[in-house]
Order: structure tokens, then sequence, then C-alpha cells
């Protein structure tokens, strides 16, 4: 007969692995439940296939009226561009959902409730990044789908050459700076700060600035300008006034290590700072 003075017990061990798992279980839930309840991020991730969209669908319809005069005409540019505006939205939901937390105060909170900060944040990271992705893939999709449908006759199709791998570049690139700017925030603690630094950042290339020989060769490295290559809208590379000194896959490893020097900055922040 089994009592409970004789029934055997978990090892220590197991038991303190169980309890970090119920931990990271409930810290996952509670930084869900704020994405959902939070309007400004709720809005935000609206936002983005709504301007991607809208962007577009306009860039497309100008392009159909004026084709006779259009130069290296590619639908794919075409296509992708609204991602240039609707990244703004998916930056902005990055950068609130940890700078609200600091605007609000809840942060002590949070910290209060979760004291393993490596933890809160990775949580908060992992979530953030993995609602990006999904609203990533949405937009990069129904951009391109209703913007092909607006050139009408001068339309590409998913299958064409080179636009898989540009939309699966738009959907890394979008995914990328949706974790680089939670990053930014937690290092920099302040919305308003991090959206000061990470608009003129991410859109300064895409002005034109980028293609001015004298900053090309610093503007190049910037994400936005890594972002064009990986989504194939840099232009073509035989033209000198558009040529990186990368391809596609130093473009993304160029997006990995901005996005990994914001983490690591943000968590250290987190870690060694008081709230």
């Amino acid at each position: 007969m089994v009592t409970s003075a004789n029934r055997p017990q978990a090892a220590p061990g197991r038991q303190w692995a169980m309890s970090r798992a119920a931990l990271a279980r409930a810290v996952l839930t509670s930084e869900w439940t704020k994405i959902r309840t939070l309007p400004s991020t709720a809005w935000s991730l609206r936002l983005t296939p709504a301007l991607s969209i809208a962007t577009g669908t306009l860039v497309a319809f100008s392009f159909r009226s004026n084709i006779d005069a259009v130069v290296n005409f590619d639908p794919i540019f075409v296509g992708l561009y609204g991602l240039a505006i609707g990244q703004l939205a998916l930056v902005a939901f990055g950068v609130l959902l940890v700078g609200s937390e600091y605007s609000s105060g809840t942060i002590r909170t949070s910290l209060a409730a979760v004291p393993r900060r490596g933890m809160f944040f990775g949580a908060k990271v992992l979530v953030g990044a993995l609602v990006g992705l999904v609203v990533s893939v949405a937009t990069v999709i129904a951009t391109f789908a209703v913007s092909q449908a607006a050139l009408g006759p001068y339309r590409t199709t998913f299958g064409a050459d080179g636009v898989p791998s540009a939309v699966a570049g738009g959907c890394a690139y979008l995914t990328l700076v949706c974790v680089f700017s939670i990053g930014v925030a937690a290092l920099l603690r302040s919305s308003v700060v991090s959206l000061g630094i990470l608009i003129p950042l991410l859109f300064l290339g895409s002005q034109g600035l980028g293609n001015v020989p004298a900053l090309k060769a610093a503007l190049q490295y910037f994400p936005q300008q890594a972002g064009m290559v990986l989504m194939h809208l840099a232009g073509p590379q035989d033209d000198p006034r558009f040529a990186h000194d990368y391809g596609v896959w130093g473009a993304l490893a160029i997006l990995l290590a901005w996005t990994a020097a914001a983490l690591t900055g943000g968590c250290l922040t987190l870690c060694r700072r008081d709230a």
C-alpha cells in the first residue's frame, strides 16, 4: 500500500525545472495578454497591413497609369514598396510593447511579479517576435497580392522569377525590424525617444540619401538599406547608383547584427538598471 509517507517524491532538480517551466508559461501568457488588451499595440498591428496595402495600391495605380513613362519597370518593386510605409506601424508596436510599461510605471509591477529580468525580457521578445512574424507574413502576402491586382495587365505572380525570395525577404525584414524596435525601446526606456531615433534610422536611406555617393558608403549598412536589398527593392546591382557591397545573404546578416546588438543592449539595461 502506497501512503503519503512512502510515496516517491520528485527529485529537487526536477521540481525546480517544473517550476521554471510553469513560470515561463505564466510569463508568456502575461505578455500575450498585454498585447491583446493594450489599445496602442492592437491598433499598431492593425495599421501595419492597412498602411502597406493602401500605399502599395496607390503606387500600383500610379505606375499603371503612367506605364509608358516608366523606365526599368519592375512589378516586384511595386508589389512590396508599400512595406516601406507599413513598417512604421510595426516599429511602433515593438516600441510600445516595452515603452508603454515605462511610461505608465507598470514596469515596476511586472518586475515585482517576475524578478528574473532575463526571463521577463526573453518572454516579451519571444511573444513580440511571434506576433510580429504573423502580422508580417499576412501583410507582405496581402500587400503584394492587392498591388499586383491593381497593376492589371502589368502584374506578376507569386511563382514568377524572384518573387518567392523577395516575399520571404519582406517577411524576414518586417519581423526583424519589429524585434529590433523592442530591443531599442528596452535600451532607451522611452517610446518617444525610441521612435525619434528609429524613424530617421529606418527612413533616412529610403528618401534617396542612400544613393548619394558621399553618404552611400555608410548608409548602405543601415537596417532599411539592408532590407531593400533583402526585398529586391534596391535597384539593379549593375547600376552604380544602386549597387551595394553585399547581396541578399549579406543583407540578412546585417539585419541580424543590428537586431542582436539592440537586444543585447536592451537586456543589459533592463537587468542592470533600476526600473
